[in-house]
């Protein structure tokens, strides 16, 4: 139960996406350069200090190339489509691999949801599936959002977001059936959705927020969404 509703707590999130109706240029631009400042400040205040805390810095480098190879192998094998900043038409590679690395940044949280409902401590399961779940919703309300920017429609921006979570469901049983034995995975899962969100930020999100003349706004935005995600994450602890 608590792996259920921790990962549905991601198709909740995204929900509040139904509410918006025209996003502009400028808003297109602001709302991904948001999304980037948020998927920093998950990175560099969430993936990468807990994949240090469960192991050392050689895990943490490795698990964060690998994430970034594997994204950059992935993006290289998609059809070379040239930023037209419009919203007219969706941009494939740009919205698969956004999705890549959100669903990789829930695999590790899924096996850790997983596993610690079979930890012997006391109420640990819990805990970590509520904290969790509280982290999935803005998850949830940032994929939908960035699949609105690229043309997609806001019912489908809402399934998809919960695909995302529907991967983290799925490694949570993987954690609750296999327990232990997938514990020394965690960290450099961890690590691994760091690096995958990183390359997406610095290749996809900032040079699509920087395109139509929207450079300040975009700025501001990103470090809106950073301080954002970094309070959410204080609150959270």
């Amino acid at each position: 139960m608590g792996i259920f509703i921790s990962s549905f707590c991601t198709c909740l999130g995204a929900m509040p996406v139904l509410l918006i109706k025209n996003v502009s240029h400028k808003g297109k631009d602001i709302l991904l350069a948001f999304t980037a400042g948020i998927m920093v400040s998950a990175s560099a205040y969430g993936l990468i200090p807990s994949a240090l805390k469960l192991s050392n810095m050689v895990v943490l480098v490795v698990g964060i190339l690998a994430g970034t190879l594997v994204l950059m192998l992935l993006e290289s094998s998609l059809p070379h489509m040239d930023l037209d900043h419009s919203l007219s038409v969706p941009n494939r590679s740009s919205t698969l691999l956004f999705l890549t690395a959100m669903s990789l940044h829930n695999l590790p949280e899924g096996l850790s949801v997983g596993i610690s409902n079979i930890s012997d401590a006391q109420e640990l399961g819990a805990v970590v599936s509520f904290a969790i779940g509280l982290q999935n919703i803005p998850d949830g309300f940032l994929v939908a959002l960035f699949l609105l920017t690229q043309g997609v429609s806001r019912v489908q921006a809402i399934f998809l977001a919960t695909l995302t979570g529907v991967v983290e469901f799925l490694s949570g049983l993987i954690g609750l059936y296999f327990g232990g034995s997938f514990t020394y995975i965690i960290p450099y899962g961890l690590a691994f959705a760091a690096g995958a969100m990183l390359f997406v930020v610095y290749k996809e999100l900032i040079p699509e927020s920087h395109g139509d003349g929207n450079e300040r706004a975009a700025t501001l935005a990103f470090i809106i969404g950073f301080l954002t995600m970094f309070s959410l994450t204080e609150i959270l602890r």
